[in-house]
């Protein structure tokens, strides 16, 4: 295993409760009041829908997606969801300190250090609002592929605490079953001082509307012992799971970069794009250029002339 390197679940898509809009040429990140499921792939206008949004939305009240039936992939609370107070470099969208209230490694000068770590209200080094608690949920959608999952980032408090309840709770009160047992995300609103009376949208995450507690626990005893009878060994995958988030320092994925971008410093990632994309535009009209005064040359040595 390469080290340094964090082995995460495997990826088929994302889930999000927002979107970026472009004002004035900057990336500009805005709230919704739906799921949005797109696929890795990015364009211009944003990350192409994943076939599972349609689906969904074509049973969704208003076609606006407000539930997604889902299965976990572990049933460790803190596999499914990794959440830590984050700080990353404003350019480059890498991380450069990560802790969790008690401890942090932040990379200095002098390499990467293991430092207190006091939270974003107390730490000089990410005031200001440049540290925030960033978290990463995976979770199955469908049985199209059984390890695949869609990834959910979320930057917010209210999601952040209450998937980390959610995920707790469920692992206790099922005997340790969270894999097996049939969830859904829910997106729910909510309005505070701090949002000016105006709704905010956050995830939670519960068992599947109409199946009471119960029951869902005796369905997970039954998928549990299904699974075990035909060889499905998952203290063994998340063994494996453990150890390869255990193999880097900081969980970081460069498709990620956008998202942390947007999420953390609005609009820089806009004002880098289009650095970019005048870069790329420079280099085109450089190769152009270097086309035509090889033709000319080539022209030349042959004794035509262009007119």
């Amino acid at each position: 295993m390469i080290k340094g390197l964090a082995i995460t679940p495997p990826v088929l898509g994302r889930i999000s409760i927002g979107r970026v809009i472009e004002k004035n040429g900057i990336r500009l990140p805005q709230k919704d009041d739906q799921f949005t499921i797109t696929t890795q792939i990015q364009e211009r206008g944003g990350w192409l829908p994943h076939p599972r949004d349609e689906e969904l939305r074509q049973s969704a009240k208003n076609n606006k997606i407000r539930t997604i039936p889902v299965r976990l992939l572990f049933n460790e609370a803190d596999l499914n969801l990794r959440a830590e107070y984050s700080l990353f470099d404003r350019k480059s969208g890498r991380p450069l300190c990560v802790g969790n209230g008690e401890a942090c490694q932040r990379l200095t000068a002098s390499g990467t250090q293991s430092l207190p770590c006091p939270g974003p209200t107390l730490c000089d080094f990410g005031k200001g609002g440049l540290c925030k608690p960033y978290g990463r949920l995976n979770v199955k959608i469908g049985d199209d592929d059984d390890l695949g999952t869609f990834i959910f980032r979320t930057t917010g408090f209210n999601s952040i605490r209450t998937l980390a309840a959610r995920l707790s709770y469920y692992q206790a009160v099922s005997g340790n079953r969270l894999a097996y047992l049939p969830l859904e995300l829910r997106l729910r609103g909510k309005s505070t001082t701090q949002s000016h009376r105006a709704a905010i949208y956050y995830v939670d995450l519960t068992i599947r509307e109409g199946l009471p507690l119960t029951e869902a626990i005796e369905q997970a005893q039954e998928a549990e012992k299904k699974v075990k009878e035909a060889g499905y060994d998952q203290a063994a995958l998340e063994k494996a799971a453990r150890r390869g988030f255990d193999n880097a320092l900081f969980e970081h994925h460069e498709e990620e970069i956008a998202e942390i971008m947007d999420e953390f410093y609005p609009g820089a990632s806009g004002q880098a794009n289009g650095r970019a994309d005048a870069a790329l535009s420079q280099e085109a009209n450089l190769v152009k250029i270097r086309e035509i005064k090889a033709r000319l040359t080539a022209d030349s040595a042959d004794g035509r002339t262009i007119g």
